[in-house]
């Protein structure tokens, strides 16, 4: 499995998709209903060549992606998780524009697990991450859509005796000029029958109908409504188990013993039983085992587990960052630099564990039959989780169905390199023998307390200016724990001790700084941590635009124009100024939309910052207000992304929108603390989501470009945290470097 994490997003960002080639699209059935189903046809070999359905030569196969019913139901097929950011409906806008569908008749469905025909053609693999959803779909399904149009045009000129080329497409009726016109539905079993084009044109931006304009959200009318099995927890079978799992409250520990006998008695317990992660409660419904498994008697073995609190992790942080570290950056002589510089800026910044705190709590639905199981939940990595349920359970990969269903957020959560919440579905689906199926819950405080967090980290930061106020030095050292040793993708992300994830956006920082030093520390610590919503980027951005404000300010220099000259001053690395032309763009966009004309602006305060993520570049300028109490309150934030073509640009600010929102929380109000190594926070009274009232009102511009789309989902979210530290810099002089803000009395 580890081959096909080569290609891991975030990793090579850079990267384009590997496209499929216009002539592999092929027709396939759309089965005993009638119709047509267009597939992508791409070359297998070996034994994934006997395991493909639908191979209709050696060593080839359809991946379906589009389907027509004789009803003029346009079905377009997602090979993505849809998290709540749209991808959904943006893989459909691709297929309806090239199709010339009408948007009332696109519906969207998931697809079936499949690494084969629907891998991310960035991870070679199929997932969901890395904001690559419509980055690396982008032309495979406007092609799938091309070709389709393609056929209806090509049975509709045979059964008219006309030539194809006077058919014209609008708006899901396929007519010619003379007067004979037809629907999708009436010429798709016709079209079946049609030979596959060999090739098929793409429409040039020109000819664009809904892409980077308007496309309905095709999820909205289900989730409105709360339609069933719209979601994980929607899930019902017949003779359905609930199982709720007590885990062990330290990292580390395991069950010495425990008394079940109260639980037992609850009305509705079926069960309780052990299982290598812990105390299982199976029950016939949710709240009996609940209730249950409030019941319990556990004693806990602790010996091997992690008991350190965050106080004392904080403090030996602190002392790393004082030592020289493992170098993942090294340009000219910083050391020289910042001995020679006429003023040195220093700044450490500390950051917490965060929680992914997403509304639909984890939940799996499975049903093991002996050699074959079926599960039902938001699949992020379905190629992952079908292997690791496969490997639990004893059966081939190819036994595992996995039914996708929509997801209330995830922000990382989903996907663990360990399939976490798949491991534990299938032990209980073994240890319970019997071929019935169970929904596994975790409750709000399973999830808080016995979860994956976003590292913490300490990073301190020295930076040199000469004489005339030009930045000359950087020294950037990192402390935190690495999300990827340990795990099956450590041999593609670390490198010489490296955490890629560690230090993006601190490596591939582009500000031009002849002397720059990079070092990181990845302490070894037995909290399990992930990737959370931009991953190393959430503290990445943070101390470096922070840091770049406060360097201005030592410079006697406007933020946005200091900003500008380090944008504007060639690097000598072709990719360093292709990146900073477009963060001047962002930068100068958002200025324009704040009406910047310095940090102060009436008897409120603001504060910028620029970043690059995923490949998008984001600026934003916060504006808070100073309470009585000394507290702040962001009361606006401008944002500007160059996101390259932007399919769907409502969605685009949605999700700039959502990620301001998401980020906020956490710089205001989000941290998770241990004390002796269990988490002191359970539910969202104790790890606070931003709330309405403090929701500032957002104004988004999405900028034009011909550039191929890149990510939205992530990258709203870095750059908010510096732009409202930057402004309370701009009002009390001092940079907030310990978060969250609530934690220092400033939010």
């Amino acid at each position: 499995m580890l081959h096909m994490m080569k290609r891991f997003a975030h990793m090579a960002p850079a990267a384009q998709p590997a496209r499929p080639s216009r002539r592999s699209f092929l027709k396939m059935s759309a089965g005993a209903a009638g119709g047509l189903m267009i597939g992508l046809k791409l070359p297998v070999t070996g034994a994934g060549a006997a395991e493909t359905g639908g191979a209709t030569e050696a060593g080839e196969m359809f991946t379906p992606f589009v389907r027509i019913a004789p009803d003029g139901i346009v079905t377009v097929l997602n090979k993505h998780l849809d998290m709540g950011q749209g991808n959904a409906t943006g893989l459909a806008t691709l297929v309806a524009d090239e199709l010339d569908a009408a948007a009332e008749q696109v519906r969207a469905e998931f697809a079936p697990a499949d690494a084969e025909k629907y891998k991310n053609l960035f991870f070679g693999m199929q997932g969901t991450g890395g904001s690559t959803a419509i980055a690396n779909s982008f032309e495979q399904y406007r092609t799938a859509g091309a070709t389709a149009r393609a056929m209806l045009v090509a049975a509709a000129a045979e059964r008219w005796g006309v030539p194809a080329s006077e058919i014209s497409v609008t708006a899901g009726t396929v007519s010619h000029p003379s007067g004979p016109s037809a629907t999708f539905g009436e010429l798709a079993d016709a079209a079946a029958r049609m030979d596959v084009p060999s090739e098929v044109t793409l429409k040039t931006p020109d000819q664009w109908v809904y892409i980077g304009k308007e496309f309905p959200r095709l999820d909205v009318p289900n989730k409105t409504v709360g339609a069933p099995g719209t979601y994980g927890m929607d899930i019902q079978r017949d003779d359905m188990l609930v199982a709720v799992l007590t885990r062990p409250l330290a990292f580390g520990g395991k069950v010495k013993s425990f008394d079940a006998s109260e639980a037992r008695k609850v009305k509705g317990v079926v069960d309780v039983i052990e299982v290598p992660q812990g105390i299982a409660v199976l029950a016939t419904s949710t709240w009996p085992a609940i209730k249950a498994q409030g019941l319990l008697e556990i004693e806990w073995d602790d010996t091997a587990a992690e008991t350190r609190s965050t106080d004392a992790l904080f403090a030996e942080y602190r002392a790393l960052a004082e030592e020289d570290g493992p170098v993942f950056r090294a340009d000219g002589d910083a050391a020289a630099a910042l001995e020679g510089a006429a003023t040195v800026v220093e700044q450490t910044f500390e950051f917490p564990y965060l929680a992914h705190g997403m509304m639909e709590p984890m939940v799996v639905t499975i049903h093991w039959e002996g050699e074959r199981a079926t599960l039902w939940y938001p699949a992020q990595f379905q190629t992952v989780d079908q292997a690791t349920a496969a490997a639990v359970l004893g059966i081939p990969p190819q036994n595992v169905t996995i039914n996708t269903l929509y997801a209330g957020g995830s922000f990382g959560r989903r996907t663990s390199p360990d399939a976490q919440h798949i491991v534990e579905a299938a032990s209980i689906a073994k240890a319970w023998g019997k071929a019935q199926p169970i929904k596994l819950v975790y409750t709000r405080e399973d999830d808080t307390r016995s979860g994956y967090y976003r590292p913490m980290g300490v990073h301190k930061i020295r930076a040199g200016l000469d004489g005339e106020g030009k930045l000359v030095a950087w020294h950037h050292r990192i402390v935190t724990q690495s999300i990827m040793s340990g795990t099956m993708m450590e041999d593609f992300v670390v490198h010489d001790g490296i955490d890629e994830t560690s230090v993006e956006g601190v490596k591939d920082a582009s500000y031009p700084v002849a002397n720059f030093r990079g070092e990181l520390h990845s302490p070894k610590v037995g909290v399990p941590v992930l990737w959370w919503r931009a991953v190393g980027h959430t503290h990445t951005a943070y101390a470096m635009e922070a840091m770049i404000d406060k360097v201005a300010a030592a410079a006697g220099a406007d933020p946005v124009a200091f900003r500008r000259s380090l944008l504007t001053t060639p690097t000598g690395d072709d990719q360093k100024d292709a990146d900073n032309a477009r963060k001047l763009a962002v930068l100068d966009k958002v200025a324009e939309m704040a009406g910047w004309s310095g940090p102060r602006a009436g008897a409120r305060f603001r504060g910028v910052a620029v970043h690059k993520s995923f490949n998008s570049y984001v600026a934003e300028i916060a504006e808070v207000s100073r309470r009585d109490d000394g507290t702040f309150k962001v009361e606006k934030v401008w944002c500007a992304v160059d996101c390259g073509i932007a399919v769907n640009p409502d969605n685009v600010k949605a999700q700039m929108e959502g990620g301001i929102g998401y980020g906020l929380g956490a710089v205001l109000f989000d941290e998770i603390t241990l004390s002796e190594g269990r988490v002191d926070q359970l539910n969202f009274d104790t790890y606070r989501s931003l709330t309405m009232e403090d929701m500032p009102e957002i104004e988004v511009s999405v900028l034009a470009s011909e550039a191929a789309p890149t990510g939205a989902g992530e990258p709203g979210t870095p750059p908010i945290g510096p732009a409202v530290a930057n402004a309370i810099r701009a009002a009390t002089g001092e940079v907030p470097g310990v978060l969250p803000l609530a934690k220092s009395g400033l939010a």
